[in-house]
């Protein structure tokens, strides 16, 4: 398993990285109220940006990542108390169905295969368990410079109907932020959406 975010880990806590988290953590806690008996779970969890902010609300936070050397920088942020559980590797890793609320934050453009993942979501889920994605609305490439990624952003028709088809009630979609960049050749907006849906 390639770890492709080697030489970004140790600086991923930028000041822009944690404005667009607190944007995506803050439009997401005004749909879905987290409860002090469930159990969480992010797929993507990176250095912990969104997940240690849930991890005070809920009972427990299952954090997976791919990218050993981001978890290891969520690790040393971690206190002795921590309600963190940590797993590298593929969220396929994880079985038990006891998760009352999946979230990931710019993520998803990262997984392999979408709809295989959506299919295990729902193996794992209770009924009536929260799933919060957020990510990028199709895009040309260029927003990882035209680094391969399996998924440049999303049309989120099309990503509803896979969460529907994966026995999910999408419960709304919204671009919630735009990401500008500039280069001294033109402007770049790169959409960001939220979609949130209930497990049936």
């Amino acid at each position: 398993m390639n770890d492709n975010f080697v030489s970004k880990a140790s600086q991923w806590d930028s000041p822009d990285k944690i404005k667009m988290t607190q944007k995506f953590l803050s439009e997401m806690l005004l749909h879905v109220n987290p409860q002090s008996s469930w159990k969480a779970l992010e797929l993507g969890a990176g250095t912990g940006l969104v997940g240690l902010q849930i991890e005070p609300l809920v009972s427990k936070v299952v954090m997976v990542d791919t990218s050993e050397s981001m978890l290891e920088v969520l690790k040393q942020k971690l206190h002795s108390n921590s309600k963190v559980d940590v797993i590298h590797g593929e969220v396929f890793n994880y079985k038990q169905q006891d998760i009352d609320f999946v979230f990931s934050a710019m993520a998803f453009h990262h997984l392999p295969d979408v709809e295989k993942t959506l299919l295990h979501l729902a193996t794992i889920t209770k009924p009536g368990a929260w799933i919060v994605v957020g990510d990028l609305v199709t895009e040309d490439g260029s927003y990882h410079h035209f680094d391969p990624v399996p998924y440049c952003g999303f049309d989120t028709d099309i990503l509803s109907k896979q969460f529907v088809k994966a026995g999910f009630d999408v419960k709304s979609v919204k671009i919630y932020n735009v990401i500008t960049r500039k280069t001294d050749e033109k402007t770049t907006n790169y959409e960001q959406f939220m979609l949130i849906a209930k497990r049936l």
